[in-house]
């Protein structure tokens, strides 16, 4: 069996079984096996440009380092716990081919940078990934701005109802939240995109290698100043891990206000039910099963986010092992997140408002207050005077269980005797919705001003 190529001649005893056992990482870094060629095959060439290794070389390495590449895809490779990693899987796979020739594959790198980039490069990847998913959960809530338009719904505040807004503007307001995820998720990949390989162990190498090339080959938008600090940075995938939690946060708050939605006390909101379970003894049950574990699963990404800020706090430079335990808790908050959006989207897509059931129970909850009270504001009454007045109109209309709306003059003027019916004029949900004015506002006119601009910016 083929020792490990980290391995110099400097032990004197074979590695503990146990410590292979304990030690390996290839159980889930396995995940960075393209990547590692990629880089490694960018490494290469820049080795013969720089003379390290002749031309020739280079080409049996890139030749071998995509053989190798299609043998993992095709799942023909065994992974041993004693080669540690996917890295050394794949150079000792070389090695076995080349022999001398593969050795000189790992000239003026270490594990330390070489992980660091492999990270990098598939982080990358996968940051792009999410922001597509995004993209497509945002233009699934766009998608429905115009099939909702008509449909009003009350807003709520302290889970108790505040004013009536347009459907459209509760979609808009997903697509607002899942705007800024994407706007950090650009923000953290300039940060993810530079390159560390040729930092070394972590002071540089006395080799004539060109750091610059290999930046350009991969794709990397800069290279890593400070060797020493290559070997310790992990504040790419805490960042990563942040932006993760953040859109998992979304994602749990819109399950559970859908999970809500859902319940016959609101009515608001069908599930299709291709995502949507049942009982093992209730038969009448329809369970939001996706939107319960969209929402648990956001529990797991924001854990991740801590054991990843524990995990380097206080550590010395530059690299220690401990950095080995960053992969299980990124890969894991990507890999979650990304299933949960790809639920979303057709989730989205195919609910459906149940708008008998939601119009049917609109004039609950006085939404029209607000409107009536800015109203009178209007008309020159102080702010807090209308809103003391409003409140007292409110209570009058709670004891007759009647809405504003439906108050009489006798009962309009035992509030203020400057009132009269004329007031109806603003009440009512409706009339209330075609008030608003502002910027951002529920306004039919300012919702389709944002409904064309995020057609714009969506296409």
């Amino acid at each position: 069996m083929t020792a490990s190529p980290s391995r110099s001649g400097v032990f004197q005893a074979a590695t503990d079984k146990r410590l292979e056992a304990f030690g390996e990482s290839i159980s889930f870094d396995y995940r960075l096996y393209q990547h590692d060629i990629r880089g490694s095959i960018a490494h290469a060439r820049m080795l013969a440009a720089q003379g390290l290794i002749s031309n020739d070389e280079f080409s049996q390495i890139e030749v071998a380092l995509i053989e190798i590449e299609s043998e993992i895809s095709a799942g023909r490779m065994v992974f041993r716990p004693e080669l540690e990693d996917i890295h050394m899987h794949i150079e000792s796979a070389l090695i076995e081919r080349l022999g001398d020739v593969g050795r000189k594959l790992h000239t003026a790198r270490s594990r330390n940078d070489q992980v660091n980039t492999d990270f990098r490069l598939w982080i990358r990847d996968a940051l792009d990934r999410i922001d597509g998913l995004l993209a497509d959960l945002q233009r699934a809530f766009l998608g429905r701005c115009e099939q909702d338009f008509e449909i009003i719904v009350p807003a709520y505040t302290h889970m108790q109802r505040a004013q009536p807004v347009l459907a459209a503007h509760y979609w808009l307001c997903y697509i607002e939240k899942l705007a800024r995820d994407r706007s950090r998720l650009s923000d953290c990949r300039r940060r993810v995109n530079v390159c560390g390989l040729g930092a070394a162990a972590c002071a540089g190498t006395t080799l004539p290698i060109d750091r610059h090339l290999v930046a350009r080959e991969l794709g990397f938008e800069g290279v890593a100043g400070n060797s020493l600090d290559v070997s310790s940075d992990r504040d790419f995938v805490l960042e990563s891990a942040f932006v993760l939690a953040l859109i998992a946060g979304h994602l749990s708050g819109w399950a559970e206000e859908w999970i809500l939605w859902s319940t016959v006390e609101f009515g608001f909101i069908k599930l299709p039910h291709q995502f949507c379970t049942g009982s093992s003894i209730m038969p009448q049950k329809v369970n939001p099963d996706t939107l319960e574990l969209t929402r648990g699963k956001s529990a797991r990404v924001i854990g991740n986010l801590q054991t990843l800020l524990v995990l380097v706090k206080g550590l010395p430079l530059a690299y220690n092992r401990d950095l080995q335990e960053d992969k299980p808790a990124l890969f894991d908050s990507f890999e979650t997140v990304q299933a949960c959006l790809e639920l979303a989207v057709p989730i989205v897509e195919g609910a459906q408002l149940q708008k008998l059931s939601i119009s049917s129970r609109l004039d609950q909850g006085y939404l029209d207050a607000t409107t009536l009270m800015e109203h009178l504001i209007a008309k020159g009454l102080p702010q807090r005077t209308a809103h003391h007045l409003v409140g007292k109109l409110v209570g009058i209309a709670q004891q007759s269980g009647a809405r504003l709306a439906d108050l009489s003059e006798e009962q309009l003027k035992s509030a203020s005797p400057d009132l009269d019916i004329a007031i109806r004029q603003v009440l009512g949900v409706e009339k209330a919705v075609k008030a608003y004015q502002s910027y951002g506002s529920s306004c039919p006119d300012q919702v389709r001003k944002q409904i064309l601009y995020w057609s714009e910016q969506l296409q």
